[in-house]
């Protein structure tokens, strides 16, 4: 059996980046937080696992903080 050559472009596209070179996603300020019983947004009662109650908060929370950075 023979090896499959695939055609890969002379100008590298398509060619997966090494991985020094992936660029590192910015990890959200709202996953840094820690869990504290209550919606970091809307002050909601929540367990001691969730952040926020639901996805619009954990969204105005993330557009509030960039709109006050």
């Amino acid at each position: 059996m023979e090896p499959i050559q695939e055609s890969v472009p002379e100008d590298g596209a398509g060619m997966p980046m090494p991985a020094a070179a992936k660029p590192v996603p910015q990890v959200r300020s709202r996953q840094m937080l820690p869990p504290k019983g209550a919606c970091w947004y809307c002050e909601k009662p929540l367990d001691n696992v969730r952040r926020f109650c639901d996805k619009e908060c954990a969204d105005a929370f993330d557009e509030e903080k960039e709109y006050t950075r």
